[in-house]
């Protein structure tokens, strides 16, 4: 055991010896205390380093919610190793790339996504395979088993500097990144997060509405577990806002975040008010924009909890700026100020700052800003050009230094949480071939925030595709959340004088109409 011991596994190491009987993690029927997250950590820790998993090894995730992830993320922390989470609603060769490009050595499974990993795996060569839930196929190997054939260990000495996780987010490019995060990262997210909102004594459950494979579920879960809380996990997929509502009054949940498309549903239950929901302290939402009426739905929904907002991004651990509860209201729309720890500039094209209430790319500096990307050297460059973190997101600052989203720098569309990064789509549905042409943007949608819309010049004015057509094409290419949902057939993409497609005219022209559930 490191004499430091700054992972969050030595973390939960520590608790275990001091609370051990305390609740730490809870899925549906199953719970584990501290000791017992403890004990299951060390074993596959164990299992994976006696199948050739080292320090530096890269070890990716495809699972739904549940303990199991849990486990893996700290096992993986114990050893040194570094976890790679995967994308459930990835096709097998988008998970093939993230394992072929991170180089995982092993891969845990959960059910029921085993013929989507043996289909990665068929593409991708990973000698290791462990699957929980069902039967382990030909070739993989069965998680508990694996678990019960050791005994715990602690890990070595795991220096706080070194990569913890890569979690992989699209580009303009098209090509996935691999944003790597240090343990140092997560655990000053933890601490800043913490101090950011004052967590009291009966501020310990936290209900998590985002899928561990995304950075806002395992930054929640990993904060939670720093002060010793508990963390209820909810179902991956399809979300059902009155189970949620019903599980959260069952656990006495004191603080949750959701994306606006679910707090939208929560809010719009017609018993709402039936809850016992009088733990509730704090609810948070973010990842996609909010209009001003669903905030203030929820601060009438939620009287007696703080409503705040988060903002900030995959490479930055992932929270920069919050908007408090007291600055609801009187900052509506605004995703407020600079967390605890992180340093931020509004600047132009030359890294000057820009005047307030102008314009400007916010850049960022910090313990929590992400190492690099991972063997993308070039990339990496950019993104820390002037010796800052380019965000890519255009924002405004007011005079009391809130800072407001106008637009994104980056061509992505954010559905239900969801990025999706034109430039890959485009590039996927480029190759169909009826499509002379194409242009994605992002159209509301009362449901998801936003929903993509595909603007088409055809090859053959006289047959061009049809939706139909570009969904059955993107089928094994895309993930499902990832494909259009509206078409447009143009004869023409509008251009600015050095080529460019100007999808500021796209969204004037067909932005205007918000798409129904």
């Amino acid at each position: 055991m490191s004499a430091q011991g700054m992972t969050i596994s030595d973390q939960v190491a520590r608790h275990a010896r001091k609370i051990g009987d305390h609740g730490a993690v809870s899925f549906g029927d199953e719970h584990r205390t501290y000791a017992e997250l403890d004990e299951r950590t060390g074993r596959l820790a164990a299992a994976l380093r006696a199948r050739g998993v080292a320090a530096g090894d890269r070890v990716a995730i495809l699972a739904l919610n549940g303990i199991e992830y849990v486990e893996t993320l700290l096992a993986v922390a114990r050893l040194g190793a570094v976890s790679v989470p995967l994308n459930f609603r990835f096709v097998s060769g988008e998970a093939a790339y993230v394992l072929s490009d991170s180089g995982a050595r092993a891969l845990i499974v959960g059910a029921p996504l085993t013929d989507l990993a043996q289909a990665a795996r068929a593409q991708a060569d990973v000698p290791v395979c462990l699957v929980f839930g069902q039967d382990a196929p030909e070739g993989a190997e069965s998680y508990e088993d694996a678990l019960a054939s050791v005994d715990p260990i602690e890990g070595p000495d795991v220096p706080d500097t070194d990569a913890a996780m890569i979690m992989y987010t699209s580009g303009t490019t098209g090509s996935p990144k691999g944003a790597v995060l240090t343990h140092r990262n997560l655990l000053m997210h933890g601490f800043s997060y913490v101090a950011e909102f004052a967590f009291a004594a009966d501020d310990r459950t936290f209900l998590s509405g985002s899928p561990l494979f995304h950075i806002a579920g395992v930054a929640s879960m990993l904060t939670y577990l720093l002060v010793g809380g508990r963390t209820v996990l909810t179902p991956s997929g399809q979300f059902d806002a009155g189970d949620t509502v019903r599980l959260m009054a069952r656990e006495r949940v004191s603080a949750t975040f959701f994306v606006p498309a679910q707090w939208q549903q929560i809010c719009s239950l017609p018993d709402l008010a039936d809850h016992d929901l009088s733990a509730l302290r704090r609810i948070a939402w973010g990842a996609a924009p909010a209009s001003t009426a669903l905030i203030r739905q929820m601060i009438d929904c939620f009287p007696q909890a703080e409503v705040t907002t988060v903002f900030g991004q995959t490479e930055c651990s992932p929270v920069t700026t919050t908007l408090r509860s007291e600055d609801a209201l009187r900052k509506i729309g605004s995703v407020g100020t600079a967390m605890l720890n992180v340093e931020l500039r509004v600047v132009d094209d030359a890294m000057v700052d820009v005047p307030v209430g102008e314009v400007g790319e916010v850049v960022y500096r910090g313990p929590m800003v992400m190492r690099e990307y991972w063997n993308k050297p070039a990339e990496t460059r950019e993104a820390f050009r002037g010796g800052w973190f380019h965000s890519g997101d255009l924002v405004r600052a007011d005079d009391d230094g809130y800072l407001w989203v106008v637009d994104r720098k980056k061509d992505m569309i954010i559905s239900g949480g969801e990025n999706i990064y034109c430039a890959e789509v485009e590039n996927v549905l480029g190759g169909h071939p009826q499509v002379f042409e194409i242009a994605l943007i992002g159209v509301p949608h009362e449901r998801w925030g936003e929903t993509p819309l595909a603007v088409v010049v055809p090859r053959d004015p006289a047959a061009p595709p049809t939706l139909d057509d570009l969904t059955e094409w993107s089928r094994d290419r895309l993930a499902a959340y990832k494909r259009p949902r509206l078409l447009e057939v143009v004869d023409a993409l509008p251009r600015n004088p050095g080529g460019k497609v100007v999808k500021g005219e796209l969204r004037t022209r067909y932005g205007g109409v918000t798409i129904g559930a």
